[in-house]
């Protein structure tokens, strides 16, 4: 009997490595026809796809053939192809390149039988919509259009004719149009902009070469402006525009132009450009940043623009400008979370503390950093809510049977993660709060931290924050914080921020591994801690990522008044910049991170230092506060003492 199981296990291996081979095989074979399609090759494709039928992405198998020949498909194979893969995320990229063709060659009566069974339709798509509704003479698409006027400010080509057609039917007119432009170089959108100078009335258009002066060099031509040209509206737009750019650079230049030229400008124009100037100093924490915004008056200001009013007047602690410019918002930015909790600070600064507290009940809880905030300010302790109940068997076993889960895994096992989660993504929509837990489940079981994470923080009453903030390679990361002495909470909501625990995770800048480390960085990190024989190849090994990534935070911290809030900036934007960044007094640490500069930074800080909130919660058992973590960050020196220069 003995004998015999032996025998069995010596055999298992070789009945199953036919099994094996034939999955590792139809997988490079998959990739070999994925390689085909990119390239164009349709007779390599046709083969490869023989041999592909009943592989588990034999779908996109399909998808590729009929792309390559798609100018010559038939309405009848597309229909046919979208009714045996209905609702899943390959019909959909057809749905797309096919009304993509249509819209482009105008056959509206085939754009118009798809468009409608679109989920997601992106903007040139929508376009085409708005297009084929014109071709119609449904003048109601010209309503649809306009507010696209203002805010598609650098348009993909099939909107042109959507937005030419508000020029034609005269619904935009000269004003519109200059609108149109500020927005544009206010957005730094400078080439759009010098498109839609085409739009203007022949009187009001200036050449292309002078357009191009006061996009590159406008100072020059400000400067050789008559005294008096109030009565020529070309020179009048294009001098706050001229202005608008050279306050990019510098405002204090902008604002000594706006002033000698302010007699020739109009109300609203002189308003605009003192706001732009503005806007540019407050970006650059330039005291002077408070005086030109009351010089803009009662100036519309775009979104961007008001919210640099608001952080300009924290920093400056004028609360009551911090109040009279949130309450003049449009009422969809004012109920954003981070206006909401500031209002309700300048609300308690001017005494009115009910309706502080009512604000901040309205976020309090939200899982963030302003609803962690709020929690703080209303003597709400910040713990994870109660933990929802493992998935059940039947549970796991209807979510992995779902064709978009079955994808993004296979996707994720032949390592191509943006397919993956393109899918996974897609197979999200509309799941209830237990198919997510589900989904998550599944994803940790697979290793996909990422998407775990991403199907556990979509959850609406129902959550599981181990998930939502999963914690893996403890053995590693703990003794890695450990032996540099750092919170390890601040470490992983570091990790969760930086690379949502990918391994191999890179960047668009080249930043590398669970840490994110840029090469010169983890170079720099490795010869300062006495790390021999280190080459770059190393930085993706977990062991070596977090020795480097953590000996870095430590030398950053030490760098930085030991201060978590201006660590985390210098971790994304630099030391040097995190050091700038600081004001003349002290500022409280949520106000600082509110004003950084870089949106990337600051939507990073706030991550992190929310992130180490809850994985300290997770980790001690205890509730847990924001502001003791945020605290008070001390005033940028008169003259700092020389530092390392860290990179």
């Amino acid at each position: 009997m003995k004998f015999r199981r032996t025998l069995l296990l010596l055999f298992i291996p070789w009945i199953l490595a036919p099994l094996g081979a034939f999955a590792a095989t139809a997988d490079e074979q998959f990739l070999a026809a994925r390689d085909a399609a990119r390239s164009g090759d349709k007779a390599r494709l046709e083969r490869l796809a023989a041999t592909l039928e009943g592989y588990e992405l034999a779908s996109y198998v399909d998808y590729w053939r009929l792309l390559l020949d798609l100018k010559e498909t038939d309405p009848a194979t597309v229909e046919a192809f979208l009714n045996r893969h209905p609702d899943t995320y390959v019909a959909e990229k057809l749905r797309i390149d096919w009304l993509r063709q249509v819209g482009k060659g105008q056959q509206w009566a085939s754009f118009d039988v798809e468009f409608p069974r679109l989920a997601q339709p992106p903007q040139d798509i929508s376009c085409y919509a708005l297009q084929s509704r014109r071709a119609r003479g449904d003048r109601s698409m010209l309503d649809d259009a306009l507010p696209l006027w203002l805010t598609l400010l650098e348009p993909p080509e099939p909107c042109y004719p959507v937005l030419e057609a508000l020029i034609v039917e005269k619904r935009v007119l000269a004003d519109g149009v200059w609108a149109r432009i500020r927005n544009q170089f206010e957005a730094n959108k400078t080439p759009a902009a010098a498109y839609s100078i085409n739009y203007l009335p022949p009187s009001q258009t200036p050449d292309k070469k002078l357009v191009q002066t006061i996009i590159g060099a406008p100072l020059p031509w400000l400067i050789r402006l008559p005294n008096d040209f109030s009565g020529n509206r070309m020179q009048r737009e294009l001098a706050i525009l001229g202005i608008q750019r050279i306050a990019r650079n510098d405002p204090r230049m902008a604002a000594e132009q706006l002033t000698r030229i302010s007699s020739s400008l109009q109300t609203n124009e002189k308003g605009w450009a003192w706001a732009q100037i503005a806007r540019q100093a407050a970006w650059k924490h330039m005291p002077e940043a408070i005086d030109w915004y009351r010089l803009a008056g009662d100036a519309p200001l775009s979104d961007d623009v008001a919210e640099w009013k608001v952080r300009a007047a924290l920093r400056a602690q004028d609360w009551g400008a911090v109040r009279s410019t949130i309450e003049k918002m449009p009422p969809a930015l004012a109920a954003q979370s981070a206006w909401v909790y500031w209002l309700g600070r300048a609300y308690r600064a001017g005494g009115r503390l009910a309706e502080a507290n009512a604000l901040f009940a309205k976020i309090a809880g939200q899982p963030d950093f302003y609803g962690n905030l709020a929690s703080d300010d209303l003597g709400q302790p910040i713990s994870p809510p109660p933990r929802a109940a493992q998935p059940s068997k039947e549970e796991l076993a209807a979510v992995q049977a779902n064709p978009g889960v079955q994808s993004a895994l296979v996707f994720f096992r032949l390592n191509l993660r943006s397919e993956g989660v393109r899918e996974w993504n897609w197979a999200l929509r509309g799941m209830s709060d237990r198919e997510l837990l589900t989904a998550s489940e599944i994803a940790l079981r697979a290793d996909i931290y990422d998407r775990a994470i991403a199907a556990a923080d979509r959850t609406r009453t129902e959550h599981d924050y181990s998930l939502r903030y999963l914690a893996p390679f403890g053995d590693q990361v703990r003794p890695a914080a450990r032996n540099q002495a750092l919170d390890d909470a601040w470490v992983y909501g570091l990790m969760r921020q930086e690379s949502r625990f990918i391994t191999h995770a890179r960047s668009s800048v080249g930043a590398s591994g669970l840490m994110q480390l840029m090469p010169a960085t983890a170079k720099w990190v490795a010869a300062k801690i006495g790390l021999k024989n280190y080459h770059q190849g190393q930085v993706n090994d977990t062991e070596t990522n977090l020795l480097l990534g953590t000996s870095y935070m430590r030398l950053v911290l030490e760098s930085l008044d030991n201060h978590p809030v201006l660590a985390s900036a210098a971790y994304n934007a630099g030391p040097g910049r995190a050091r700038r960044w600081r004001a003349d007094g002290p500022l409280e640490g949520a106000i600082y991170a509110e004003t950084i500069p870089f949106s990337e930074t600051r939507d990073y800080v706030k991550k992190v230092m929310s992130n180490s909130v809850y994985y300290a919660a997770l980790f001690d058992g205890q509730p847990q506060t924001l502001k003791s973590r945020l605290g008070i960050v001390a005033a940028r020196p008169a003259s700092e003492a020389k530092s390392e220069d860290l990179p």
